[in-house]
């Protein structure tokens, strides 16, 4: 729900508070976290693991960087000694902007007992919701220096959302539930802030191309260092993150702004030239409808159906490769015949997003705009979203691989590096082979 700034800072100095009581930890104080990411072969969507309940098991999410919250099955074997509801009109209830209270009429289990505050865990892949019990369960990941993983670290009283067992559908095999890094005060960022008191509630996120290597997510500030002894964040390019003002969210209370993260283009450019493009649809109307943002749950970028054609038009005239018929999802193929190849990827044009100003652009070289298809056929990774889509710019996650993206929701500004290509490392070069203490 929107409100002012004097607000805003009340209500996260009174969640720090009930984090510090409630989350009391040891004297050692993590610098930042780390959690591994993998991109799953089947279904392009990309799967972290995070230590969760008593006993702790390890539980599989689908990363949803504008997730609203951690959402998991619990409907399926969640047995936990210290799972604990969220009881009605209490502090957690408020911090979830929980406007629902319910009981359960059924023996009590973790998603269905009495007098607990309800939300609305959403499958952000199929944009499915439904109704969840709120609660809290402990929760341990590893500690980094931005080197190496280190001490593990537990957070006692994490709050997430139950969900049934149906609302896993159209996620990985394996998966059970998704791990939401949206700005809400219940979002993973805010609340690992908030638990170790890391620096500026930043986060940082480093998607992996392969399918069998780690890539990284950083809670806290850097460095990021990825082998061999490459600290990416002196390679961070800054540009603001806006707030789209209408919810984007499937389900949402009337008046709540997008948790979602919008960044700013102005134009966009092909091999360096300026693509004629309807600039008003770069904006976000009163309405919340247009504008750019970034995702994890789409695989590839989408771009309103008249960006797309000025796009494609402009990549195929600028690049020049003989044209070939086209392989679904993508509407433009090439033959992969005589294609050059650069550190970056195959020699195409490079696609530049030009944000605040023409000096500050995310370019896109070929490793993020073609995508393999077989042994002679390559597609530009771009999809066609439509005359009305709600956003008009999704950028997907094929186009986010190889980037260290560093999101800063204190400043509200994003950082991005652009292909770590250049700099002869991967975000799959983060060392995770060094024992926790």
């Amino acid at each position: 729900m929107a409100s002012s700034s004097s607000s805003s800072t009340l209500s996260f100095f009174l969640f720090a508070l009930f984090i510090t009581l409630s989350h009391a930890q040891n004297s050692f104080r993590p610098k930042a976290l780390v959690l591994p990411v993998v991109k799953d072969s089947a279904t392009n969507q990309y799967v972290t693991s995070i230590n969760q309940r008593t006993p702790l098991v390890p539980v599989k999410l689908v990363v949803d960087i504008g997730g609203r919250y951690l959402w998991v099955d619990c409907d399926d074997g969640y047995v936990s000694s210290t799972y604990r509801p969220a009881r009605c009109r209490s502090a957690q209830c408020s911090l979830a902007n929980s406007n629902g209270c319910g009981d359960c009429f059924s023996a009590p289990r973790p998603g269905c007992n009495n007098n607990t505050c309800g939300v609305s865990p959403e499958n952000t892949v199929t944009r499915t919701s439904t109704g969840g019990e709120l609660a809290d369960d402990v929760v341990s990941l590893q500690s980094t220096d931005g080197s190496n993983p280190g001490q593990v670290v537990t957070v006692p009283q994490f709050l997430f959302s139950c969900a049934p067992t149906f609302l896993l559908q159209g996620l990985a095999s394996g998966v059970k539930g998704m791990a939401g890094l949206g700005r809400t005060r219940i979002g993973l960022p805010s609340q690992f802030a908030s638990a170790f008191s890391l620096p500026r509630r930043k986060f940082a996120i480093c998607l992996s191309s392969s399918t069998s290597s780690n890539g990284a997510i950083f809670f806290g500030d850097g460095p990021y260092v990825f082998l061999p002894g490459i600290d990416v964040s002196n390679s961070l390019i800054y540009t603001p993150l806006i707030i789209n003002p209408v919810s984007t969210a499937g389900s949402y209370v009337q008046g709540e702004p997008s948790y979602e993260y919008f960044i700013r283009v102005k134009s966009i450019k092909v091999n360096g030239n300026s693509v004629p493009l309807n600039s008003s649809l770069l904006s976000i109307d009163s309405n919340g409808i247009g504008g750019t943002k970034i995702s994890s749950v789409n695989p590839y970028t989408i771009l309103e159906s008249s960006i797309y054609k000025a796009v494609t038009d402009a990549f195929i005239r600028e690049t020049n490769l003989t044209r070939v018929a086209s392989v679904a999802p993508f509407g433009v193929c090439f033959s992969s015949k005589n294609v050059g190849s650069t550190r970056v990827g195959p020699a195409v044009s490079s696609i530049d997003l030009v944000l605040q100003n023409e000096s500050v652009y995310w370019r896109i070289f070929g490793a993020n705009s073609v995508v393999s298809v077989n042994n002679q056929v390559m597609c530009l990774a771009f999809l066609d979203g439509g005359s009305n889509p709600r956003t008009s710019i999704v950028v997907g996650g094929y186009q986010l691989e190889n980037n260290l993206l560093q999101f800063d929701l204190a400043t509200s500004r994003l950082g991005f590096t652009s292909s770590l290509l250049f700099r002869q490392t991967t975000c799959a070069n983060f060392n995770f082979t060094s024992n926790a203490s």
